[in-house]
Parts: structure tokens; C-alpha cells; sequence
């Protein structure tokens, strides 16, 4: 990356995190002092690309344009009038800030936008079953990565990503952005430190139905404008129902009306499980200190149980609706408990209740950190080994379901020991010419 302002070497990568060092090590944000400036000095400037232009991404854009010393120069999409949405509210955003930031350019072809000199960074939020492809040709490319969570469709690819980031020396954040949050943080920190004694049982509400279904919608005619081969890539064919890509309009202007239905199929999702559990399963892994590991075994739901997971420490992850219902992560010690979901924080002592305020930034403090990681070439509050392993409890418990027995995990090596019918079910085959 480089501008008039400074010049930037992917060899200053620190490869080790602090997430990494010591197993677990809390890392900054909301809770921690936050700079009242973002950088020492300048602003130094960062220069963004978008893949994947969708519901998310219009979120994601406002965010980061807010930022000070970020440039939003180009983005990609298979699906024409999303295109010309983005650039209509990249100038409308532009034009409330006062930003004299020249027009953006578009593509179809996501590699075409990869090929820019000029763009140091992606924004990653395409349907799950392209993250792993396009994160991995971004590393390649030399781009730095914010991606979507989940982390990828299949555990496989999550594991093939690793391998890209670490080698090509990336920066890759993972879009958990309840990482980044007062309030999960405090609970993951209370938690870690003991203030509710041995944790037994942690509960985990992500929403129902929890795992996904066979893509059941009916066939419709492809849009004008739509790239549905690209769109499906690796995939088997599927027909296209709108309900996939939702439909826009730009005069008079209307957004989609749901999020993209792809997250609810078994064929291009993981349903609520994948959903919210990468949030969920996310800060509860956090707070039993397991991040980039997991439980040993899963055992399936049934009518009368639930989904559970159970770890080498003897703490029990069990899911489904707990308390009012809400989704969200409740920790249960020996010397009591603690609730956390977006928006509220419940303890069996009010001393373990947070005090601090989170400060008014006009932006979120989980898009700053990947910033901040980008100049700093150091791994944001989320880098790609932690995403995966949580990725990989949202899998392992639809596989689990999929094939209704008991699975045994092993979290080091990765794999379902002797389990073959399991072990197949880590990758799929891709198709139309694609490979990982």
C-alpha cells in the first residue's frame, strides 16, 4: 500500500497475535482505553475494495467511509442494478460528508477488481459459498481481507484459508462483530477470569430452526442483469428463486425486503446454526478460553434433548432458547452466572456488570480494528483462526444432525477419528471447473 503519506511493507506482518501467544490473551477494544485520535501522527490512507454488494455490504460501506483515512475506490458484483446501488450510495455518503472522493468503479468480475494497484483492502460479503474462494484469491492478489462471517461454507475451506492468510502475510478480520462489543467482551473477560468459579454449562440461543434445509423454493426466471453462473460458482446447479439474490429498485428507490434466503439451504448455508451461531457459538467459545480449539464430542438434538458439545475441561455448550428466548450466550459456574445478548447484560451479582459507556465514534469499533490492523500489520480482534474454530462448532453440529449419532471431535488435528461417513461431509465437491 502506498500513497503520499507513507509507504507500507506486507513484511512488517506479525504473524503471532496475542490471541496466539498464550493461548488466550484479551485484546482491545470498547473495554480497553480507546485512542481518542486512530493514528499517532497522519491519516494514513486506506484503500478499499467491495466483493459482494448486497444487504450487508450497504452497512458495511456506510461504516467505513467514516472512518478517517479510509478511500472506497472500487466494488464487484454479479448482479447489475446492486452495482449501480453502490454507487449511488457510495455518492450519497460521500456527499454528506463532504468528501471530495472521486466516483467509485464497478465490476462484475471480482478478479478484475483484485487486479488494482490501487486498493490495498476488500470487504467480503458475498453468500457463504464464495468466501473461501474469493478471501483466498484476495491473499493472493496481496489485499488485505474484512470478511463476512460465517468464515466459509466448509471446514475444509476454512482450513485452506489459513494456509493463504499466514502465507501471503494478510490481514484478515472476521465480521464477529460482537467481538467488539462492551458488553460480550466483559462477559468472555468475567468469565476467563473466574468471577463465576468453574463454568460447567455455557448455554447458546441462535435461533430456530437451527440447522438448514434442502433448498425447497420454487424455480423463477433470472433477472435481467444477473450473472446466476457466477453466482452459483462452485455450486451444483440450482434454479433461482429471487428469494436467493432479493431484488432491489433504484427509481423508486427500494431495498431488500429480506436477507438473502442462500443462508437458510443446506446446499448454500448452514440456517440459523451458521447464521448466528458464528456469532453466538463465537463469544461462548471465548469465554471458556477455547478459541482456535473445541469440544470433543457432539452429541445431535432429538424431541426430548437438545445440541450439545462437550469439552475436555468438562464443560457441557448446550443449544436452544433459554430464559426469555432471546439469542445470546449464558455462562453457568459454580459461584454463578452470566448473561449476555445484543443490547443487555444480566448477572447473579451486579458487581460483575459492566460500567463503562461505549463511546460515541459515528462508526463501529470492530470496522476501526481492521483498519488499525491494516496499518499496524497486526491481527485484528478476530483473525482468521478464530473465526474458523468457531465456524467449525456451527459445522460439526449440522453434520452431527445431519447424521443423528454422537460424533467424536478432535479439535487439534481436525477431523472425526475414524469416522469417515463424518470426515466426508468437511469438504463438497465443487463443480464448474472450480477447485480450492
Amino acid at each position: 500500500m502506498k500513497n503520499n503519506k507513507f509507504t507500507f511493507s506486507r513484511r512488517k506482518f506479525l504473524g503471532t497475535s496475542l490471541l496466539g501467544a498464550a493461548g488466550f490473551s484479551f485484546l482491545p477494544g470498547w473495554s480497553e482505553a480507546f485512542p481518542q485520535r486512530l493514528f499517532a501522527e497522519d491519516i494514513h490512507q486506506v484503500r478499499l475494495g467491495f466483493i459482494g454488494v448486497g444487504r450487508q455490504a450497504m452497512g458495511i460501506l456506510n461504516g467505513m467511509m467514516r472512518i478517517p483515512g479510509v478511500e472506497v475506490k472500487a466494488c464487484a458484483d454479479v448482479y447489475e442494478i446492486k452495482r449501480e446501488r453502490f454507487k449511488q450510495r457510495f455518492d450519497r455518503i460521500s456527499k454528506e460528508l463532504g468528501s471530495n472522493s472521486s466516483k467509485v468503479d464497478v465490476y462484475s468480475d471480482y478478479k478484475e477488481l483484485l487486479k488494482r494497484e490501487d486498493i490495498d483492502a476488500v470487504v467480503i460479503a458475498s453468500p457463504d459459498h464464495w468466501h473461501a474462494l474469493m478471501a483466498i484469491d484476495a491473499c493472493k492478489a496481496g489485499k488485505d481481507v474484512y470478511l463476512e462471517k460465517p468464515l466459509t461454507l466448509t471446514i475444509r475451506e476454512g482450513q485452506e484459508l489459513i494456509k493463504a492468510v499466514r502465507s501471503h502475510g494478510a490481514v484478515l478480520a472476521v465480521g464477529s462483530q460482537q467481538r467488539s462489543d462492551l458488553n460480550f467482551q466483559h462477559a468472555a473477560r468475567m468469565a476467563l477470569k473466574g468471577k463465576i468459579g468453574k463454568i460447567n454449562q455455557v448455554l447458546v440461543h441462535v435461533g430456530q430452526p437451527e440447522h438448514p434445509k434442502p433448498y425447497d423454493l420454487e424455480e423463477q426466471a433470472i433477472p435481467s442483469g444477473l450473472d446466476w453462473k457466477a453466482w452459483l460458482g462452485p455450486l451444483p446447479h440450482m434454479h433461482f428463486n429471487e428469494q436467493l439474490n432479493p431484488p432491489i429498485s433504484l427509481d423508486p428507490e427500494e431495498n431488500e425486503k429480506l436477507w438473502g434466503a442462500w443462508r437458510w439451504f443446506r446446499e448454500t448455508g448452514g440456517g440459523y446454526m451458521t447464521d448466528w451461531g458464528a456469532h453466538m457459538f463465537d463469544i461462548a467459545q471465548w469465554g471458556l478460553g477455547m478459541d482456535r480449539s473445541g469440544p470433543i464430542k457432539v452429541i445431535p438434538g432429538t424431541e426430548n434433548s437438545p445440541l450439545t458439545y462437550k469439552y475436555a475441561n468438562g464443560a457441557d455448550m448446550i443449544v436452544g432458547p433459554f430464559d426469555e428466548g432471546r439469542q445470546g450466550v449464558k455462562f453457568i459456574g459454580d459461584k454463578g452466572w452470566i448473561k449476555v445478548s445484543r443490547g443487555n447484560f444480566e448477572s447473579s451479582d451486579p458487581s460483575l456488570n459492566p460500567t463503562m459507556e461505549r463511546p460515541n465514534l459515528g462508526y463501529s469499533a470492530h470496522y476501526w480494528d481492521f483498519i488499525d490492523s491494516v496499518i499496524k500489520r497486526k491481527d485484528p480482534i478476530v483473525p482468521v483462526e478464530v473465526g474458523h474454530s468457531t465456524c467449525v462448532i456451527c459445522t460439526i453440529g449440522n453434520i452431527a444432525n445431519e447424521l443423528g449419532r454422537p460424533l467424536d471431535w478432535d479439535p487439534d488435528k481436525q477431523t472425526f477419528p475414524k469416522d469417515w461417513e463424518a470426515q466426508s461431509k468437511m469438504h463438497y465437491n465443487y463443480e464448474n471447473g472450480y477447485t480450492l
